[in-house]
């Protein structure tokens, strides 16, 4: 079969499709056939070498995935075991969900990990009516959803991105206000929660907003580091430092909600299996509309 191979650290280059051994299914596995691959900023930073776990190489990336078995259509998140980037992949029963009744099988895909991020962060922030919610990253896969959701709760959603087709995305989604955080003194004005998806500079800045008893939730690092707020500044600030249950029961509730929620997902982008590297650069170029998924052919 096909797949993606990384053998080296490196940039998008060094993600090589090539042949590799079909998947043997072990005591009571499936295997899927995969119709299409998540494709996450995460993923990019293992490829790099800068992931947040040990990776052994060689490996065949990719967490998340949706396709058939035995007719029947699935996602499945394969919970860091890798080997999504390819045409066929075997996993445990346990890892499956049923994509639902009506809903496009992209679409699923775009929500196994983003949909259930945004949902596990929504639980986390609790009590979101009549606050005011900055979301940062507003454009990317989680953002998109965390803007439909916050607003869904009752929230008045302040949407931070980096350029005005960003902006626009996240108007159409639901945003209340937009904030261009690429410029030096952007204020999105006193803040309840704030979902940070950058981290960094505009991480800090995020959280220089809150007021007090308000709340952050930091979830990535498109900056490439984390905001880095300690437990004492919150403390001093009076906010709260607040990170989601990702039990693997919290996770399977929050992917069952994401898929009924009935939200919008937006592809902007997809690539052949063949061109996954192409993906990666895409995503690190920070160009990138909503999901990007890979599309693989059996």
């Amino acid at each position: 079969m096909r797949a993606v191979w990384l053998r080296e650290f490196g940039p998008p280059s060094v993600l090589v499709a090539g042949e590799a051994d079909e998947p043997v299914a072990g005591d009571g596995q499936v295997v899927i056939e995969v119709a299409y691959a998540n494709v996450t900023f995460v993923e990019t930073q293992v490829r790099a070498g800068r992931g947040p776990f040990p990776v052994q190489l060689p490996t065949i990336p990719g967490n998340g995935v949706g396709g058939l078995v035995d007719g029947r259509r699935v996602l499945a998140s394969l919970g860091g075991a890798g080997g999504g980037y390819a045409q066929r992949v075997a996993v445990d029963p346990g890892l499956l969900f049923d994509v639902p009744e009506g809903m496009a099988l992209d679409h699923a895909v775009a929500l196994l990990a983003d949909g259930r991020t945004a949902t596990m962060l929504l639980r986390a922030a609790a009590g979101l009516p009549g606050e005011r919610v900055l979301v940062e990253a507003a454009a990317g896969g989680v953002g998109t959803q965390l803007v439909q959701l916050a607003k869904a709760a009752g929230a008045t959603v302040v949407a931070a991105a980096g350029s005005a087709a960003k902006l626009e995305l996240a108007r159409s989604l639901g945003a209340d206000e937009l904030v261009d955080y690429t410029r030096a003194e952007w204020s999105a004005g006193s803040l309840d929660v704030v979902f940070d998806g950058v981290g960094g500079a505009v991480g800090r800045r995020a959280f220089s907003q809150l007021a007090p008893g308000g709340r952050m939730l930091s979830y990535g690092l498109a900056s490439g580091s984390w905001a880095a707020i300690s437990a004492d500044e919150a403390t001093a600030r009076g906010v709260t430092l607040v990170g989601p249950d990702r039990s693997p029961d919290a996770l399977r509730s929050c992917t069952e909600s994401a898929l009924a929620a009935g939200t919008r997902t937006v592809i902007g982008q997809r690539f052949p299996l063949e061109r996954a590297a192409d993906a990666h650069a895409a995503i690190e170029s920070r160009s990138t509309l909503g999901k990007t998924l890979l599309e693989v052919a059996s």
